[in-house]
Formats: structure tokens, C-alpha cells, sequence
């Protein structure tokens, strides 16, 4: 592993990681497609890091839990501060409304029988939580105020992430 942080991880570990990933990938190829859909199977597209996959949007569960690690905080007491959630930024207010859509994302997936739709929105919020990441720094946010804000919407993305993808039948990982 060329990654920093790889190198921790032990052989039993990465196993049981690359063994979620697979699995997820394979579950996640057939439930993203439209039912009514003829599709194309993929190895290289279900595995990919980038794109509508499950790999993705384990990455960024892993990605959340990985700035709890590196700030040490735990994302349970984060949550018990009472801290509020402070939206400045455009991509704050974009995952945000994002986040706030997963109840009518799972009324859509019920009402039509359709589990693309999950998958839909799941990759858009894992691509609104890249765009936060990117310009919304959160361990090194201006202030404690807005640290703990950023932190409980980073915390709220991997619960839906979670919850999405436990639904899809799909393991989430704290680590890649």
C-alpha cells in the first residue's frame, strides 16, 4: 500500500477490506441499474475509486471516519456537545440540503420498487461531501464554532452514507 496510513493496517486487515469492498462493488453494480434495464457487467467499473460505485462511497465513510482519527475526536461525543450546525459556506449548505433529502430519496426507492434511486442519491452525497472537503477545511476550521459544526455535518454524511448503504445490503469500512 503507497498510501500513508496503509502501512498499519495488517494482512488479516486488508483482506477483510478488500473482501467488503468486493462484495459491496458486485451488490452495488446490480442495484444501481434500472430494474427495466439491460446492463453490461464490469469488473474494472464496479471496482473503480472514482464514479457511481460502492467503492466510492466506502471511500468516503472511510474518509469521514479518517478526520475523526486524525482529530482525534469521537464522533458519539461530538454529537452529545450540542453544538450546532453553522452553514456558511456554499458546500456546507449543499451537503446539507443534500442530508436532508434521504428521507424522500427512501419514499421514492419504496414507492417505485426501485433501488437506483438510493444509489443515485447516495453517489450525489458522497460527491457533495468531496466539494465540502475540498473548500470546507475541518480539523483546521477558523474556529472551535465552526470545527465542531463541520464536524457533526461530516459526522451526520457518514450516518447517512452508513444507513444507505446498509440498506443496499453493503458494509461500510472505517478504513481503506
Amino acid at each position: 500500500n503507497d498510501k500513508p496510513g496503509g502501512a498499519e493496517l495488517d494482512e488479516a486487515a486488508r483482506r477483510r477490506i478488500s473482501e467488503t469492498v468486493g462484495i459491496g462493488a458486485i451488490k452495488y453494480a446490480d442495484l444501481s441499474q434500472n430494474r427495466e434495464s439491460d446492463y453490461v457487467f464490469s469488473w474494472s467499473k464496479m471496482l473503480a475509486t472514482k464514479g457511481d460505485t460502492a467503492t466510492y462511497l466506502q471511500y468516503a465513510y472511510a474518509r469521514v471516519c479518517g478526520i475523526f482519527r486524525k482529530g482525534g475526536c469521537d464522533r458519539a461525543a461530538c454529537r452529545a456537545t450540542g453544538g450546532r450546525i453553522v452553514l456558511n459556506h456554499a458546500a456546507e449548505r449543499a451537503l446539507a440540503l443534500q442530508l436532508l433529502r434521504f428521507s424522500e430519496a427512501l419514499s421514492d426507492v419504496v414507492s417505485d420498487y426501485r433501488p437506483n434511486f438510493l444509489t443515485n442519491y447516495l453517489f450525489e452525497t458522497a460527491n457533495c461531501f468531496s466539494t465540502f472537503f475540498e473548500h470546507c477545511p475541518v480539523l483546521k476550521a477558523e474556529s472551535d464554532e465552526l470545527r465542531t459544526s463541520r464536524l457533526l455535518l461530516a459526522d451526520l454524511t457518514a450516518r447517512v452514507l452508513a444507513q444507505g448503504l446498509s440498506l443496499l445490503g453493503i458494509e461500510t469500512i472505517e478504513q481503506m
